[in-house]
């Protein structure tokens, strides 16, 4: 699938590899004419024209060499364009079952380690590895001692060939194993940089990548030992080769079996016959490399076209349903969320609370499909939530996580999700609805604001309202909102209120997990989750009666038991 239009590319760059390498006999042909024409019959114009044609062939070779390399590296470019996108649509998708930011990232990784290897030498020494043969004929037609022995010699490095792949193929999928795990070591201490620095562990941290980066040093070195002995190994087997056929031809033009340019001719023949196999292994690194990359890209796209595309719904209006869902943490399989289920009707506002790791952000998470569901199903409208694609998905749900998470764009870009020519007005609206218009105004560069990596270039409470104004984009029919009020102050709190109340009055449903009761003050139904379980789903001021009443029973019982 991945080389789906590239075949007929293909065969063009195996046919012209053909007339590349048949145009490199023309140096045998050349010498072979030279000393057993030219020199023999002392023949200058016969001379001046056999160079005139030799110059001629070699201008046609290095023409179609040329031609070859350019279109391999746009080969390359365009198997980027088709696959990079896809690659980095499943590297965005990775880490929701539970692979690092790291693993995810290697995918994209893999389109560059096979665009930089069809711009390198390793292809083009594949492609002239079935032409071997012509030289080999050559070879034998001028004696068959010199083509036997020729041959005997490409067998003899083919088999290092297969050696060099055999002992290396293991050993660079380790290798490529510890690169990600020293380069998941890294990015978490550049992410975590101020907390090192702060309280002075930061030469722990590194002494941590330091043990990685060894293991990798290791593998790495054994895998390069490898390649450079076989590599070694076959240059100089090419040298007593080339040796060879010169001391064999020689003896063979003692005894009268072959002229004196017939042993220039084999020679360079036999030389340029096992020189595709010198290259290959020579760059078998990249070639091993390439392959890996390449199978799992090939995975990857064969995953994406297996997942089934859902018909497009109407946008939901009614209801939200959680059916008994299960859901377990992606990383390690563990059950954070357990049985949960209670449905909301167009303009409710529910708020979660319940005791710290009881799993209010795990439910937060599915009900917005960043973790998927073990059992039971979540439905807007009844259908559920993968019955949409991803970016229609996305147009009804509105999200604000713990970590803001802002991209590194400008305001505008944020808000309105990175949306292509979105209307200002739009995104003015969330604005407003989160109470945040008048602080992006007086901003120097207004909307057009960079906001840096990480949205550093904005206060926490900043970052958090602006992602609620992103969260409101659109008018999103469900809005879910993790402790969005942990960095607001008196003001901020106000707004996060108004905006809830927006939710409310226009028919979207509102979703609030919260541990301040500040949060709370625009919802009418409150859920307690703790222990993975809801243990209590109803108006909010029962709920928190009940709440209140059971904390001071056990408040009164601590202290009983104290007495």
């Amino acid at each position: 699938m991945l080389v789906s239009g590239f075949r007929g590319i293909l065969v063009f760059l195996i046919l012209m590899s053909g007339i590349i390498n048949i145009l490199a006999l023309t140096g045998a042909f050349y010498m072979l004419q030279i000393y057993d024409r030219a020199l023999t019959g002392g023949s200058i114009p016969t001379l001046l024209a056999l160079s005139a044609l030799a110059i001629g062939l070699y201008l046609f070779q290095g023409a179609f060499d040329v031609v070859r390399s350019q279109v391999l590296v746009r080969v390359g470019a365009q198997l980027d364009r088709k696959i990079a996108p896809m690659a980095h649509s499943v590297a965005i998708d990775m880490p929701r079952f539970g692979f690092s930011t790291t693993e995810a990232l290697e995918r994209g990784r893999d389109v560059d380690t096979v665009r930089s290897f069809l711009g390198s030498q390793g292809p083009i020494a594949l492609f002239d590895l079935p032409w071997m043969p012509i030289y080999l004929i050559f070879v034998y037609a001028l004696h068959p001692y010199l083509g036997s022995l020729t041959l005997g010699g490409a067998v003899i490095l083919t088999v290092l060939t297969v050696a060099t792949e055999l002992m290396t193929r293991k050993l660079s999928a380790k290798t490529q194993q510890a690169v990600i795990t020293r380069n998941a070591i890294a990015d978490s201490n550049a992410r975590n940089a101020d907390i090192l620095k702060a309280m002075g562990f930061a030469g722990r941290a590194v002494a941590r990548f330091n043990a990685a980066n060894d293991t990798h040093l290791a593998l790495q070195t054994r895998t390069n030992d490898i390649s450079g002995t076989f590599g070694a190994i076959s240059r100089v087997l090419r040298m007593v080769l080339q040796s060879a056929v010169l001391g064999l031809g020689a003896y063979l033009t003692i005894i009268g079996e072959l002229s004196a340019g017939a042993i220039i001719a084999a020679s360079v023949a036999s030389s340029r016959a096992l020189a595709p196999i010198d290259l290959a292994i020579g760059n078998w690194k990249g070639v091993v490399a390439a392959r890996l990359a390449f199978q799992r890209l090939r995975e990857t796209v064969v995953a994406l076209a297996s997942a089934v595309k859902p018909m497009d719904l109407p946008a939901p209006t009614a209801s939200l349903k959680v059916e008994k869902i299960t859901v377990a943490a992606p990383s390690s399989g563990r059950v954070l969320l357990s049985e949960v289920g209670f449905e909301l009707k167009a303009g409710d506002a529910l708020g979660i609370i319940g005791p710290s790791a009881g799993g209010k952000t795990t439910l937060a998470r599915a009900l917005t499909s960043v973790w998927p569901v073990l059992r039971g199903s979540i439905r807007l409208d009844e259908a559920e939530l993968n019955q949409w694609r991803d970016e229609v998905l996305g147009r009804y749900i509105g999200y604000l996580p713990q970590d803001v998470a802002l991209l590194d764009a400008t305001i505008e870009d944020n808000i309105a999700r990175y949306a292509v020519d979105p209307d200002p007005r739009t995104i003015i609206e969330a604005a407003r609805a989160a109470s945040v218009h008048e602080m992006i105004v007086r901003m120097p560069e207004g909307y057009k604001t960079q906001i840096g990596p990480q949205g550093m270039a904005l206060s926490a409470g900043q970052r958090q309202r602006i992602g609620l104004a992103r969260a409101l984009y659109g008018n999103p029919f469900l809005v879910v909102m993790d402790e969005p009020n942990s960095n607001l102050d008196g003001e901020g709190e106000l707004a996060l209120t108004a905006a809830i109340r927006g939710i409310r009055d226009r028919g979207g449903i509102a979703i609030v997990v919260a541990h301040r009761p500040s949060a709370l003050a625009a919802v009418d139904l409150v859920a307690v989750i703790q222990g993975g379980r809801l243990s209590a789903f109803g108006p909010k001021n029962e709920i928190i009666e009940s709440t209140n009443a059971a904390t001071a029973a056990q408040a009164r019982q601590s202290v009983k038991v104290t007495a």
